[in-house]
């Protein structure tokens, strides 16, 4: 069957189109993706201003006709951080249900990292043993660990680099006060969720999904996205502390000129930069390796997990 996964993000509205069924590999076949960063659409309260529910409107239209024009049988629709947490939540998702027909959930931060958990776990298989994933979007950083597909321990902090960016670092370049009152409030939120991750021991494997953390592996030398999905890319800690700094003495038009950073994405680099710097040290993390699936093919899996299992029969035939 072909699905459709609408992803309503705090930085780009994203649907992917896959051709799957149970027990195999989704084969990506079409992806829509308009920025559209709804972490610097709201207000001082948190709430989505008019201009970001309209703009929110027009993108999640155009996702729908997209899936309709690529013969989707289904879409699943979710949002994550920057709606979940809006004062007007359901101002947003009512006007979105009236006007695109969407009926959109929004996904709890603990599930968002369940399920990247799970996207990871599918992709490096049960000989990875225990995982620790680590996730940066754009309004939240999901944190999950485990040995089962199913993780042990899953949270959900309010660190994601599009919200960092806009409430601590208005500078272009950034002040570096800024920058070091932000770094200190990076680790004082990370600190606090050690402990409970610590008491399973520690992991056997770790890995990175998001944008994020591929243009951060990307910068430090990891191979560029056109050589393909299996190709392993890593990111050290030593190299991304070499980085931060240079990252937080650069204007967004030179960050744009780094090898693998989009023009949409540079602004927020800074602030992402620092909470994975801060994520691997706490963790205790010398090097991580770059995991090519993430939510969107966690909620497929977990849809595709829920078939029928003669269903599944019956599309092999």
């Amino acid at each position: 069957m072909r699905l459709g996964v609408l992803d309503v993000g705090s930085n780009t509205v994203h649907l992917l189109v896959v051709d799957a069924h149970p027990g195999a590999r989704p084969q990506p076949a079409h992806s829509h993706k308009v920025e559209i960063r709804l972490a610097e659409l709201l207000d001082d309260t948190g709430a989505v201003t008019p201009a970001g529910v309209e703009r929110l409107l027009a993108v999640v239209e155009g996702a729908v006709r997209a899936a309709e024009d690529k013969g989707c049988e289904d879409v699943l629709p979710f949002a994550t951080s920057a709606v979940r947490e809006a004062p007007n939540v359901d101002e947003v998702l009512a006007r979105v249900k009236a006007e695109t027909g969407v009926d959109l959930p929004v996904l709890s931060g603990e599930d968002e990292a369940r399920l990247t958990f799970l996207a990871a776990r599918r992709w490096f298989g049960w000989s990875a043993g225990k995982l620790l994933v680590l996730d940066i979007g754009g309004g939240s950083l999901e944190i999950a660990y485990g040995i089962d597909e199913d993780p042990d321990a899953a949270v959900s902090l309010p660190l994601g680099a599009g919200r960092l960016t806009a409430g601590w670092l208005p500078g272009d370049p950034p002040d570096a006060v800024d920058v070091r009152a932000l770094r200190r409030h990076v680790r004082t939120e990370i600190a606090r969720t050690v402990r409970e991750f610590n008491r399973f021991g520690a992991p056997d494997h770790v890995v990175a999904t998001s944008k994020t953390f591929k243009q951060l592996a990307r910068i430090a030398g990891a191979a560029r996205s056109g050589e393909g999905l299996y190709v392993q890319r890593d990111l050290s800690r030593k190299a991304l502390e070499e980085w931060v700094p240079r990252l937080a003495e650069m204007t967004t038009a030179q960050r744009c000129t780094l090898p693998g950073v989009s023009e949409g994405r540079a602004g927020q680099l800074l602030a992402g930069a620092l909470v994975a710097e801060a994520a691997m040290d706490l963790f205790g993390v010398d090097e991580l390796e770059i995991c090519p699936w993430a939510l969107r093919e966690g909620v497929i899996l977990r849809r595709l997990d829920h078939l029928p299992t003669q269903g599944a029969g019956a599309g092999a035939e």
